[in-house]
C-alpha cells in the first residue's frame, strides 16, 4: 500500500461542478480519481447477486493501493448523490461475503467534500461518512463543504481547499 490516496467522485456529471472542486484540490494532493459515474456498480443486495459489477474490483484496487479515500459528493436533495449512497450501501458486501477486503480498511483514512448550490450545507450531512469511518475502524479526517459563485469557486472556498488538503499530507 502506498502512502497516496484516491477520490471516489460521486456525480452524475463527470464534467460538473464537483469535478471542478476535485481538481482544484488534486493541484495540492494528486491524488488518484475514481469517477463512480463510470463504474457499474448495483444497489445492495441481500442476495448478493450483483457480484459481478465494478463494486468489488474497484474496493480491492483501493484498499491495495491506498492509504486514504476521499469521498466527493454533490449534495443532492440534501444528502449525498444516489451514485455515493449505492457505493456506500455496497460496502455491507464486505461485512458479509469479502470480509478480508473489507478488514484491509481498518485503519486506513478517510474525508469527505460536499459541492452544493450554495454555501449552506444540511446539518450533519457529514454523518454517514464519519459514522461509516468509525464503524469500519478507519481515521476521518475531515470534511470541507464547497460552493460555487458565478461558475467561479469563492476565495473562502479555495481558502478551505487549501487548507483540507494541507491536513491530508
Amino acid at each position: 500500500m502506498t502512502e497516496s490516496g484516491v477520490i471516489l467522485q460521486g456525480s452524475s456529471r463527470s464534467d460538473g461542478n464537483t469535478s471542478r472542486i476535485v481538481e482544484h484540490l488534486n493541484q495540492r494532493l494528486a491524488f488518484d480519481v475514481i469517477d463512480l459515474a463510470k463504474k457499474n456498480i448495483g444497489h445492495f443486495d441481500y442476495e448478493f447477486r450483483n457480484r459481478g459489477d465494478d463494486f468489488l474490483p474497484t474496493m480491492m484496487l483501493i484498499v491495495e493501493n491506498y492509504r486514504t479515500i476521499v469521498f466527493a459528493t454533490p449534495v443532492y436533495w440534501y444528502s449525498m448523490s444516489g451514485i455515493m449512497k449505492a457505493f456506500f450501501d455496497r460496502i455491507t458486501d464486505l461485512l458479509r461475503t469479502e470480509r478480508e477486503v473489507g478488514r484491509k480498511l481498518r485503519g486506513m483514512n478517510m474525508a469527505m467534500i460536499s459541492c452544493g448550490s450554495d454555501s449552506n450545507l444540511p446539518e450533519r450531512f457529514e454523518l454517514p461518512f464519519a459514522e461509516s469511518a468509525g464503524y469500519l475502524g478507519m481515521n476521518y479526517l475531515g470534511d470541507v463543504h464547497t460552493w460555487f459563485e458565478n461558475d467561479q469557486i469563492p476565495v473562502e472556498v479555495i481558502a478551505e481547499l487549501d487548507r483540507f488538503a494541507d491536513e491530508m499530507v
